[in-house]
C-alpha cells in the first residue's frame, strides 16, 4: 500500500527484520499466528503495518465504542509505545486509533471511544473496566493481538484476558506474541488461536551474550558514592539503572542529579503523566539517566541505552535478563553493571544458574567489599515470590498490586564493609580503563 511505503520511507527504513518479513505475508493472508522474538526486533511493526493495510483495505466508519481492532499489552508504557507506532505508520491513512490504560482520567479516553476507534490499544484492567461500564463493546473485532503474553501470564492477567476473549466474535484473526514460548505458553496460546502459523525468530547469538556484563561487590551504605564513581570513570552515554523499591529509586535520582547528572525516575507511585514525561524527556536525551523500579523492565522500546546497571539486583533471576535486555538493542553495543554487596550474594547466585556460567566480576573499584564477595547468606526471605510486582500496571481499578513499581526487597538491611586492597581470582578490573 503507497502510504505504508511512505510512512516506512519516512522513518528511513529500506529492508523488512527477520520477523517482519516472516509474519508479514501470513498476516496478510488473515492465518491467526503464534510469534516469539525478543524484544529489539520489530516485532511491533510485524503486526502494525498489516493491521493497518487489512483495515484500510476495507475502510468502514468504526460504530461508537466498537474497535475494528483490539491490541491487548501488559503495561502502560508498551502500549503506549505501541500506540505511537500505530501514529507512525499509520500518518498517511484514514484511520484512528486510541490508547487507553489506568492510572489517568478516564474521560478523554472514552470521548475517544464514542467518536469511534478503528483501533483500540489496552492494557487489561482499563479495558474491562470501560466495558462493565458499557463504554466498550468488543462484538466488532476483527483483529485481536496479544503482545508480551509470557509478562501477562507473570502479572497475573490470564484470566482477565480469557474474559475479554469471552467477549469476542468467533471469527476473528488472533496474533499471539510472546518472548519465549515454553510448552506452557503454546497450551495457554491454543485456547485463543485457530490454525495458527508458528514464526520463531532465534537471534544469531542470545541477548545477553551480546552484552558486556560485570557485577561490581560493594557495601550497602556505599552504592551511591559507587554509582557517581562510575559516571566519572566510565564513558555512559545514556543509561537506565533499576531498583528494587519506590523510593530508593527517588533517592538515586536525587543524588545523581546532586552530582550534576541529568536524571529522572519512573515508578508505580509516580502518576502517569509524570511517567509519560520523565520516559519522554529520557527518549529524547534532556534526560542522560533514567532511574526505574522493574515497571520498566519489559515494553522500555529506547534503543540508544548504552548502560543498564542494577544498582539492586532483582528477586527473580529472569527479570535480571529482561532488565538487561534494554541495551544492545538494534544492532549496538551495550553494558549491564550489576552491584552486589553482601545481602544479595544469593540473588546473584540465582542469576548465575540461569545464566549457566558466572557474570565477569570488576575487582579493583574504589569501593570492592570483600565481605559481599565471599558472602554465604542465604536468600531473603521473599526470595522468589517477587514475579510480578513491579510490573507497571495495567490500570486496574482494584487489585492495587498490578499498579505498582517497587518490589519486593526486605527492609533493615546490614551494612557492609569494604577493602580495595584485595584482589581475587574471579576476575581483573577494566573499571579503570
Amino acid at each position: 500500500m503507497p502510504e505504508l511505503q511512505k510512512a516506512v520511507a519516512a522513518q528511513g527504513y529500506s529492508d523488512p527484520t527477520a520477523i517482519q518479513a516472516e509474519c508479514i505475508p501470513h498476516l496478510l493472508d488473515g492465518r491467526d499466528l503464534l510469534g516469539s522474538a525478543q524484544t529489539g526486533t520489530g516485532k511491533t511493526a510485524a503486526f502494525t503495518l498489516p493491521l493497518l493495510q487489512q483495515l484500510a483495505s476495507e475502510p468502514r466508519r468504526p460504530n461508537k465504542g466498537c474497535p475494528r481492532a483490539l491490541i491487548l499489552a501488559p503495561t502502560r508504557e508498551l502500549a503506549a509505545q505501541i500506540g505511537d507506532s500505530l501514529k507512525t505508520y499509520g500518518r498517511f491513512l484514514r484511520l484512528n486509533h486510541t490508547v487507553i490504560f489506568g492510572g489517568v482520567n478516564q474521560y478523554r479516553q472514552v470521548n475517544a471511544l464514542n467518536r469511534g476507534v478503528d483501533i483500540l490499544v489496552a492494557t487489561p484492567g482499563r479495558l474491562l473496566d470501560l466495558m462493565q461500564q458499557g463504554h466498550i463493546k468488543l462484538h466488532e473485532v476483527e483483529v485481536f493481538v496479544l503482545d508480551e503474553v509470557d509478562r501477562m501470564l507473570d502479572m497475573g492477567f490470564i484470566p482477565d484476558i480469557q474474559r475479554v476473549i469471552g467477549k469476542l466474535p468467533a471469527e476473528r484473526q488472533t496474533l499471539f506474541f510472546s518472548a519465549t514460548m515454553t510448552p506452557k505458553m503454546v497450551q495457554l496460546a491454543h485456547t485463543m488461536v485457530t490454525d495458527p502459523v508458528r514464526v520463531a525468530i532465534t537471534p544469531d547469538k542470545p541477548a545477553v551474550e551480546s552484552i558486556d556484563q560485570k557485577v561490581l561487590f560493594v557495601g550497602q551504605k556505599d552504592k551511591d558514592a559507587l554509582l557517581v564513581a562510575l559516571f566519572e570513570k566510565f564513558p555512559v552515554g545514556k543509561a537506565l539503572i533499576f531498583t528494587q523499591m519506590k523510593h530508593q529509586a527517588n533517592r538515586v535520582a536525587e543524588n545523581l542529579e546532586k552530582a550534576g547528572i541529568r536524571c529522572t525516575a519512573i515508578h508505580g507511585n509516580k502518576t502517569q503523566a509524570a511517567r509519560t514525561r520523565a520516559l519522554d524527556g529520557f527518549k529524547r536525551g534532556r534526560y542522560q539517566v533514567l532511574v526505574a523500579t522493574d515497571v520498566a523492565a519489559r515494553g522500555l522500546d529506547v534503543d540508544d541505552i548504552t548502560h543498564v546497571i542494577n544498582y539492586d539486583l532483582p528477586m527473580e533471576a529472569e527479570t535480571y535478563v529482561h532488565r538487561i535486555g534494554r541495551t544492545a538493542r538494534a544492532g549496538n553495543d551495550g553494558n549491564a553493571i550489576s552491584f552486589c554487596s553482601a545481602e544479595d550474594r544469593a540473588l546473584l547466585r540465582s542469576i548465575e544458574r540461569l545464566l549457566d556460567k558466572e557474570v565477569p566480576a570488576e575487582m579493583e573499584h574504589p569501593f570492592h567489599c570483600e565481605r559481599a564477595f565471599h558472602s554465604s547468606q542465604p536468600a531473603p526471605k521473599n526470595f522468589g515470590r517477587g514475579r510480578g510486582n513491579g510490573g507497571g500496571g495495567g490500570g486496574r481499578r482494584h487489585g492495587g498490586s498490578r499498579n505498582g513499581g517497587g518490589g519486593g526487597r526486605p527492609q533493615g538491611r546490614n551494612r557492609s564493609g569494604n577493602s580495595n586492597s584485595h584482589q581475587s581470582s574471579r576476575g581483573r578490573s577494566r573499571f579503570q580503563r
